[in-house]
């Protein structure tokens, strides 16, 4: 079972929360054992996993990028002037598989799914794929 999640971002960099949404779409799938595809198909934007509990960790990560990756650099060749954005995604990547168990995700106490967009605001589609075995 397959959905497409609407996200909606409000910054140029913007790292939103999603682990509530996926959680929602594998509870309907049924699967009660299998895997959770997710998924966005942007090259401005990607899928991580990482600590939802402190809020600070997110805006760490986001320094960290703009230190390693910075916008502003007059090297860039891409004329659309974006190039920190699909450097950034291009090393996070742009899908996580997740296992489910019991008809949960099998995430970490402290773990939570992310959609990082570099190149808004914008609208970003997410898609969620769950496969496995029902009940």
């Amino acid at each position: 079972m397959g959905e497409i999640l609407r996200v909606r971002t409000t910054k140029h960099t913007s790292i939103v929360n999603i682990t509530h949404q996926v959680r929602e779409v594998v509870k309907r799938s049924g699967v009660v054992d299998g895997i959770c595809v997710v998924y966005t198909p942007h090259t401005t934007a990607c899928i991580f996993i990482n600590e939802g509990a402190d809020p600070d960790v997110v805006r760490d990560i986001v320094y960290a990028l703009e230190k390693l990756i910075p916008w502003n650099d007059p090297n860039y060749a891409h004329a659309e002037g974006n190039s920190a954005a699909h450097i950034r995604s291009a090393i996070i990547g742009n899908s996580r598989v997740i296992p489910v168990i019991g008809g949960e995700l099998a995430l970490g106490t402290w773990e939570s799914i992310f959609l990082a967009d570099f190149d808004g605001p914008r609208e970003r589609k997410v898609i969620v794929q769950v496969l496995g075995e029902g009940t």
